[in-house]
């Protein structure tokens, strides 16, 4: 891969389509992750303790994993209702948790994973449609 960040729907779903197609070639890479960079995601991690964090998906071993509030565990449900070949496996909620840790099996193409990760930033997580996505590991 030679390009990390997107912010044209487009180009960001072909982004994470590139970041699938590398992490699946890549031996020994358990996962990749990305994050959505917006400047209400900023804002409200400014307002935080402690330090600055974005949301993020995890994809690997056809498997999502991404971190949700309450709020977001009803949009991420929705979400979902379009991809019924998607399937939720996890959700665990600890005591000392604010949220919600969802694991979703995902198999497909990477066209189709590529389509969820960038309506989950926008639907699930309330980024505008020019958000910044940033492939962080692969």
């Amino acid at each position: 891969m030679t390009r990390f960040d997107a912010t044209d729907p487009t180009e960001r779903r072909k982004l994470v389509a590139d970041a699938v197609g590398a992490h699946r070639e890549r031996p020994g890479s358990e996962f990749l992750t990305v994050e959505g960079e917006w400047a209400s995601a900023s804002e409200a991690t400014a307002e935080t303790d402690g330090p600055p964090t974005s949301p993020w998906v995890q994809f690997g071993d056809r498997m999502f994993n991404l971190d949700v509030t309450s709020d977001e565990l009803t949009r991420l449900n929705d979400l979902l209702s379009e991809f019924p070949e998607f399937r939720v496996e996890v959700r665990e909620s600890p005591e000392e948790a604010e949220g919600t840790n969802v694991q979703i099996m995902a198999k497909s193409d990477a066209g189709r994973l590529a389509m969820f990760v960038d309506e989950a930033f926008v639907r699930v997580y309330g980024a505008p449609r020019d958000y910044r996505l940033w492939v962080v590991a692969v």
